[in-house]
């Protein structure tokens, strides 16, 4: 009887704790990160009884969590794909609102105030239009500006949000250590520490979604966690840390290192993964592009037309000046030069340039420039002085100081410039509409040649408003100005004193072409028609495409980046959705099922319940019968 009591009891016990399981798993069906448990039943070993072998009851060997670590390493994966796209399609989202969006964008504006051009060039002497045109100016120059605000907001915004993104990942990976430690100390037990197994799991599950993840289990049961392109976050109890940090060259441009043994290493944003990985590529692919090519096309239309106004008359008779000013290329410099080396830029050719950020280093012996977003290498012209400066990528850069080898500059072309541009003309009647010089025909002349309009090709030529007499000394020769003799050709330019005229024709001797100032053109429009031209000419990408397809490239490339993110981010959902389904399917609790389970442990435990009272009397009639 004693046996059977013994073996009744194991079952009691055994149920009891099968109940207990039970009961855990119902008590966490919702618990984020829960795996569903299983009590495992074995045979305790029993022994001999005369010529019979009697068993010795049951027993819970082990509670088993269940679990499937390729499930779970699926669903971490598409958590990181899922955190990275969402981040890129919200950002590029918002971008591509603001410079499609007619009411924030360029293209209104720049119609507008072409369109006001066009106005003051069908009637050049109109006061009133050209108090129009500084108008449309000044919200031209109030659109770039505002443009450039937001997408500075958006900058500061993810420095911030890298610096949260960060502290998380710093947050988990010391929590992460911490529940290792706890695992390593119960791992001397027989049954393993499920409810810690889960923490730690859901940990890494919440640290998947900040940057990729990849794991290894070591034999004292303690998880190494392995962040972006292999850098060890955790190793057993011990967690490295990340950091935000000032980048090289710009105190203010939030960078994320890796504090390991041998110093901080920058994060490879092309491993990263996760929020940490979406905010850092959204930088560097979105972010940065739009405001350079924003500052290009700002650069690009406001020396375009300055430089089309000075090469005009206004109604005072004086060549034209700016009507913007806008910053040229930014310089900054290194936080690790040891040397005084110091740059300065300038535009120098607009259909060369764009846009990129460039990094001219210092050899020991000589400067060299490469593009900071691809390192590849520009080509230089000249010597870097004032008298012939470095010249690559439309940029001319005069070098000076005493740098040491290693010294580095980092040049934004066009980066700071939309934000920089400004309206400087507040004088209407400064707005150069007329040319500078016409030509005339002789009344006296007998020959059957004729005369074009003059254009300039040289605004700065000191003589180009003063008067200049072609006169023909044969029909094949010409003077100027009573000096020389040139040949004369049918239908070729003639260039004098910065402009140039065409004569088309037989002229006969004595025949006399005049250019000369145009004082008193209030009704000429000849360089206002230009001005409007600036609109669609092709001035950028070696003179291929105008300022209006510059910023249309800009909008149709962030709408397409941001169509392909919104695209991965959906199909992404979709994996992460069916990852979590699978892992739910394994781990998950069905109360249904645990609901079966709790009746089945209470039948059986209350049955072994019936054998111990069986055995009770039983026992009491034993001692009954040999009183």
């Amino acid at each position: 009887m004693p046996d059977i009591l013994n073996t009744s009891l194991t079952g009691m016990l055994a149920f009891q704790r099968a109940l207990q399981v039970t009961s855990h798993n119902i008590s966490n069906a919702n618990t984020p990160g829960y795996s569903r448990q299983v009590a495992d039943f074995t045979a305790r070993v029993g022994g001999g009884a005369g010529n019979t072998y009697l068993g010795g009851g049951t027993q819970i060997s082990s509670i088993r969590r269940m679990y499937d670590a390729m499930q779970t390493e699926q669903l971490r994966t598409s958590t990181t794909g899922f955190s990275r796209f969402n981040t890129l399609a919200s950002l590029s989202g918002r971008i591509d609102s603001l410079v499609a969006d007619p009411n924030t964008g360029l293209n209104t504006g720049l119609q507008s105030f072409f369109n006001s051009i066009q106005d003051l060039a069908n009637d050049p002497s109109s006061i009133s239009t050209r108090q129009a045109v500084i108008g449309e100016a000044e919200s031209m120059v109030g659109r770039f500006q505002s443009l450039d605000a937001r997408l500075g907001e958006l900058e500061t915004e993810v420095n911030d949000r890298l610096t949260l993104v960060v502290d998380d990942i710093n947050r988990l990976a010391t929590s992460i250590a911490s529940v290792n430690e706890k695992i390593a100390l119960a791992s001397n037990s027989s049954t393993p520490p499920n409810d810690l197994l889960d923490e730690r799991d859901r940990l890494v599950l919440e640290l998947s979604e900040n940057v990729s993840v990849s794991t290894n289990i070591q034999d004292d049961g303690t998880m190494s966690v392995f962040i972006g392109s292999g850098q060890s976050l955790v190793i057993g109890a011990a967690a490295r840390q990340l950091a935000t940090t000032g980048s090289e060259f710009d105190l203010t441009r939030m960078t994320v290192v890796y504090q390991g043994a041998a110093g901080n290493t920058p994060m490879d944003t092309t491993s990263t993964g996760g929020n940490l990985g979406g905010l850092l590529e959204f930088r560097t692919r979105i972010l940065d592009p739009a405001r350079q090519s924003l500052g290009q096309t700002a650069t690009a239309f406001a020396l375009s037309m300055n430089e089309q106004n000075a090469a005009g008359m206004d109604l005072r008779g004086n060549l034209g000046g700016d009507l913007f000013s806008v910053a040229p290329p930014t310089v900054l410099y290194s936080s690790d030069n040891t040397g005084t080396g110091s740059a300065t830029a300038t535009v120098s050719d607009l259909g060369a340039l764009t846009g990129a950020d460039y990094i001219l280093e210092f050899d020991g012996a000589s400067y060299s420039l490469t593009r900071a977003d691809n390192a590849q290498v520009v080509p230089l012209s000249g010597t870097g002085t004032v008298a012939d400066p470095f010249v690559g990528d439309g940029i001319s850069l005069v070098v000076s100081g005493a740098p040491a080898a290693g010294d580095r500059l980092l040049v934004r072309s066009t980066l700071d410039a939309a934000g920089s541009i400004r309206s400087v003309e507040t004088d209407p009647q400064a707005i150069a509409m007329a040319l500078p010089t016409r030509s005339a025909i002789s009344q006296g002349n007998i020959g059957d040649a004729t005369i074009g309009a003059a254009s300039v090709v040289d605004r700065s030529d000191p003589g180009l408003l003063t008067s200049s007499l072609i006169e023909f000394t044969s029909p094949t020769t010409y003077s100027i100005n009573g000096a020389g003799s040139f040949a004369y050709t049918d239908g070729d330019p003639i260039v004098i004193n910065g402009s140039s005229v065409t004569i088309s024709g037989t002229p006969a001797v004595g025949d006399r072409f005049t250019i000369e100032a145009n004082y008193g053109a209030s009704g000429d429009n000849g360089n206002g028609l230009l001005m409007a031209d600036v609109q669609s000419a092709d001035i950028l990408d070696g003179g291929t495409i105008s300022i209006n397809e510059n910023y249309g490239r800009l909008v149709s490339g962030i709408g397409a980046t941001t169509h392909q993110a919104q695209a991965g981010l959906e199909a992404q959902g979709v994996v992460m959705t069916n990852a979590q389904a699978a892992v739910s399917s394994t781990s998950g609790v069905n109360l249904d099922e645990e609901a079966a389970n709790l009746i089945r442990f209470q039948q059986a435990y209350q049955a072994v319940a019936q054998v111990v009272s069986v055995v009770s009397t039983m026992f009491d009639s034993l001692l009954a019968a040999t009183r």
